[in-house]
């Protein structure tokens, strides 16, 4: 596997005036927040590994998560910026029993590399400072990078399956009335955006069942475990009611992982982390499900990503309050509260 080549942030050049915009904070904030987590993750599964392709990989992820939060801190700095707590060794137990088994670690990566891009995405156009534009793109390249090691790496040890294969058209088409049905008269079969969009979401969704069984076998607070649980059982009838739409179509689906997760009940991470983590991935199923019926056009898929999304959202607002009540939960940057300043 190729190396990432760092990053020399010295060689840019500003206004000494330009200050960060918000978007430049926020995503800035996310990404070393996120990479923080990432990093106290990587480092317990470099403790379990066994196969030396997959702890190259993981080996190469981790040197990223270190960059990014290098890079990250040192623009917090020039700007005297309070660099975010995030998640540090305090979060991890190194000692901890193996909780997954090699594979798993693949599949964890592309789904994090997945949100890392997310965020890479979303950021890009709505920054305009040099060193911040050019420490994004750099993010950006580098996670390509390291997807697509992570590709090779599934498809070359049998791990994964492709998106479905389905008919070249025979002519340019254009839609009629029942384009829209889902219920009633005639359905149309899936388009190929939205058998994508079914596929991702399951790939996405075996990799976050796989970890929050785990986070349920393994969490202290009974309260935070049985919040687990639920998150498990709600993203089960999901997948199956993904894995549904394309089996109607004869299409085949990803497996569930959950068998690359072991028996062991020793927590590698914080109850914290394990909560931070999941609230970060159920909030990516939401972006996911935005995608999603931004290209679909049928009434009954429409219908199915709408239920998964207010399920989804309720998860989340229970996750997020049991962070506020515990001080877990990290102030973002904000605007300014103009009905409640001080005079000096």
């Amino acid at each position: 596997m190729k190396t990432i080549r760092p990053l020399k942030i010295g060689s840019y050049k500003m206004s000494p005036n330009e200050e960060l915009t918000s978007a430049e904070m926020g995503k800035l904030w996310a990404t070393y927040t996120g990479n923080s987590m990432a990093n106290c993750v990587i480092k317990y599964y470099l403790q379990h590994v066994d196969d030396d392709e997959i702890k190259t990989l993981l080996e190469n992820a981790l040197k990223l998560t270190e960059e990014f939060m290098s890079i990250a801190k040192e623009i917090f700095e020039k700007d005297n910026f309070p660099v975010p707590k995030g998640f540090g060794d305090e979060d991890v137990n190194l000692g901890a029993p193996r909780l997954f088994l090699d594979p798993f670690y693949v599949h964890y990566l592309k789904y994090a590399s997945k949100a890392g891009i997310s965020i890479y995405s979303v950021g890009l156009p709505l920054i305009y400072r040099k060193d911040v534009k050019e420490f994004f793109i750099y993010c950006m390249e580098s996670t390509l990078a390291l997807m697509e090691q992570i590709k090779d790496l599934l498809m070359n040890k049998g791990l994964i399956i492709k998106p479905p294969i389905i008919p070249v058209p025979d002519k340019v088409e254009f839609v009629h009335k029942d384009f829209l049905n889902g219920f009633f008269g005639h359905v149309r079969p899936l388009h190929a955006l939205e058998i994508a969009h079914f596929y991702d979401n399951i790939e996405n969704n075996v990799t976050s069942k796989a970890l929050i069984m785990a986070f349920a076998q393994v969490a202290k607070d009974k309260k935070i475990s049985e919040l687990f649980e639920r998150g498990r059982d709600l993203t089960s009838n999901n997948i199956e009611s993904y894995m549904k739409m394309l089996h109607n179509e004869n299409l085949p689906s990803p497996a569930f992982i959950d068998d690359l997760v072991t028996t062991s009940t020793f927590s590698p991470f914080s109850d914290k982390l394990m909560l931070f983590h999941k609230v970060d991935m159920f909030s990516m199923k939401i972006r996911a499900f935005g995608n999603s019926v931004a290209v679909n056009g049928r009434h009954d898929v429409g219908l199915l990503y709408s239920k998964s999304l207010m399920k989804i959202s309720a998860f989340v607002e229970v996750a997020a309050r049991i962070m506020i009540e515990k001080g877990w939960m990290e102030q973002p940057p904000k605007a300014a509260d103009r009905d409640n300043l001080e005079s000096s």
